[in-house]
C-alpha cells in the first residue's frame, strides 16, 4: 500500500521510513506528487489537532490515502505562555531556521540554570478515505524526558536541529550521538507503537 507522509521535510521522511520498516507500506513525501496546496493554518492547541488539519488538507487534494504528524515540545521551568507546545519553530510570529532554533532554546536553558528538562508529546493523523480517519497521541509515541543543554553538538541533522542540544538523561549522550550510533530502546518502543498503529488502521 502507498501511503503520502504529509511532510516535504527529508529527514522526517527517512525517519518514519526506517520506524516502519517491515510493513508492506511505501511512504512516499510532498515532494513525490503534483498537489497544490495552499498554507495550511496549524491552529489547533496542540499536536493531535494540528496533526489531523494537516491529513484532511492533504488528503483533500491527493486523492489518496494520506497521514501527518505533529510534536510539541514541553519544557519544565517555564510558564504556560511561553511553552513552545506545537510551535516548536515558531517564535513570536517567526519561523525559525535550523541555527535560530538552536540559540534560542540554548537560550532557554541557560535562563533555566544550564540545562531544561523538556518532552516531545507526538501525535498522528491518518486518513484513508472521508470516512476512515484514524488518530492517535498516546504516550507511548510521546518522548521520555530529556536535557537541553546551552553545550552545542558540532554535528547537525537538518530538520532536527534540536538534536544538537538535546541529551538523552540515561546515557548522557546527545540525540545526534544515539541517532548515528544505532536505535536506543525508547527509539525501537516507539517505532513499535506506530507500527502497531498502522497495522489497527489499515490491516
Amino acid at each position: 500500500m502507498k501511503l503520502l507522509y504529509g511532510t516535504a521535510n527529508p529527514a522526517k521522511l527517512k525517519h518514519m521510513r526506517e520506524m516502519l520498516q517491515g510493513l508492506d507500506i511505501e511512504i512516499i513525501g510532498l515532494k513525490d506528487v503534483d498537489i497544490k496546496v495552499d498554507s495550511i493554518d496549524e491552529n489547533g492547541n496542540n499536536p493531535l489537532e494540528n496533526a489531523k488539519i494537516k491529513a484532511i488538507a492533504y488528503y483533500k487534494a491527493a486523492k489518496m490515502p494520506v497521514f501527518s504528524c505533529d510534536t510539541g515540545l514541553y519544557i519544565e521551568g517555564l510558564y504556560e505562555k511561553r511553552q513552545p507546545g506545537v510551535h516548536v519553530r515558531r517564535v513570536n510570529g517567526k519561523t525559525l531556521n535550523d541555527e535560530q532554533m538552536i540559540e534560542y532554546y540554548t537560550s532557554i536553558a541557560s535562563q533555566l540554570g544550564g540545562t531544561a528538562v523538556a518532552k516531545y508529546k507526538n501525535a498522528i493523523c491518518l486518513v484513508m478515505d472521508e470516512n476512515s480517519v484514524y488518530e492517535y497521541d498516546g504516550e507511548d509515541i510521546s518522548s521520555e524526558k530529556f536535557l537541553i543543554t546551552t553545550k552545542v553538538h558540532k554535528m547537525r541533522d537538518k530538520g532536527f536541529p534540536l538534536d544538537s542540544i538535546s541529551i538523552d538523561i540515561k546515557t548522557k549522550k546527545y540525540f545526534i550521538d544515539l541517532k548515528a550510533n544505532s536505535q536506543d530502546k525508547d527509539e525501537r518502543n516507539m517505532a513499535y507503537s506506530f507500527k502497531q498503529f498502522f497495522k489497527k488502521s489499515i490491516y
